[in-house]
């Protein structure tokens, strides 16, 4: 039985930081590539190259799926997307032909969940606190009250790929896990080992909330002043979702009224902050520059995903992460 065709379509300096030796050999064995690595540019120039193909691997850089680019591509039956969204790559007219697609959004989420631990963690037991305060006084201090890993509350906001994957490692603590999302049963919740309580119930009882909400119309503004001005005393924020879920300016100035409070901001709204941004100087403020998900070596796990969607794939079997129509509206 022949293999199938295929082609990389990508841009060049994404190719190997998503499809390393490793991988790359896995799908040589898998397929049969029928032209060298292409970008979006190269394919507008020699269209011809897309006509046998029934295969393409991307990842940055792919070309939008419009009417033109599938009417070039007639045998074109799967897209492996190795990266996230797929939100400027899937058209009307892809759906409309039928087109598989599946992506390695869920890889990326293994690595939002990591940093997100870690930061859950450290917030539990006030790092970033005892962190400024040492730095400014110069010298060693008594500690005062610590939440800790035992009986502390942690909240979620959405109970999506990331969401579930946060919920699950922090089976790993003697924690309570409280979480706010309206399209999770309570028997889903349940077997997370989570309470699903209301928004403003996230904030009110838990002494961390991660945020971890996709970027919808629905959603924009959703995370209020009002919210942080309710949180515990020393309690911690952590965004790595999207910043503009947040009104910012009504956290900062919460967080300019309570020093006690902490906000982990690895996504902000614009990215970066504007240069006079108060997040760049306010001492409860610690901002990472969108580093929670892949990241240099880490981007092979989303090829690595690629590999093995594909064998699914060629199995006839259900794809973990393949995206539908409908899936396609609720992800970032």
């Amino acid at each position: 039985m022949p293999k199938p065709r295929a082609i990389y379509l990508l841009r060049p300096d994404a190719l190997p930081n998503i499809y390393g030796p490793e991988q790359q050999a896995a799908l040589a064995e898998l397929v049969e590539f029928v032209a060298p690595p292409q970008n979006s540019q190269s394919v507008q120039e020699n269209p011809s190259v897309l006509a046998d193909v029934e295969l393409i691997f991307s990842g940055w850089g792919m070309s939008e799926m419009n009417e033109t680019f599938l009417a070039q591509a007639p045998n074109l039956k799967a897209l492996f997307y190795g990266a996230g969204s797929v939100k400027k790559v899937v058209t009307d007219a892809s759906w409309a032909r039928g087109m598989r697609v599946t992506s390695a959004y869920g890889a990326n989420a293994v690595t939002v969940s990591h940093y997100t631990l870690a930061q859950v963690i450290f917030s539990l037991k006030r790092g970033w606190h005892y962190t400024r305060a040492i730095r400014e006084s110069g010298g060693w201090m008594r500690k005062s009250h610590i939440p800790g890993t035992y009986g502390s509350t942690v909240g979620l906001i959405s109970l999506g790929q990331v969401g579930r994957r946060v919920a699950e490692l922090l089976k790993i603590l003697d924690v309570h896990v409280v979480a706010y999302d309206p399209f999770v049963s309570p028997t889903d919740a349940a077997a997370l080992g989570v309470e699903l309580v209301g928004l403003e119930d996230v904030f009110l009882r838990s002494d961390v909330v991660s945020l971890h909400a996709p970027w919808l119309p629905e959603t924009v503004g959703m995370i209020t002043g009002a919210h942080f001005a309710s949180m515990k005393q020393d309690a911690t924020f952590i965004n790595t979702s999207r910043g503009a879920i947040v009104r910012e300016a009504e956290m900062i100035a919460v967080l300019q009224e309570r020093p006690d409070l902490w906000a982990i901001l690895d996504v902000t709204y614009p990215e970066p902050p504007a240069p006079d941004s108060p997040l760049f100087v306010l001492p409860n403020v610690v901002l990472t520059p969108h580093i929670a998900g892949v990241m240099d070596d880490e981007c092979r796990r989303m090829g690595q995903t690629m590999v093995e969607e594909l064998r699914r794939f060629l199995a006839g079997e259900v794809m973990e992460y393949e995206i539908t129509e409908e899936r396609a509206k609720f992800l970032a």
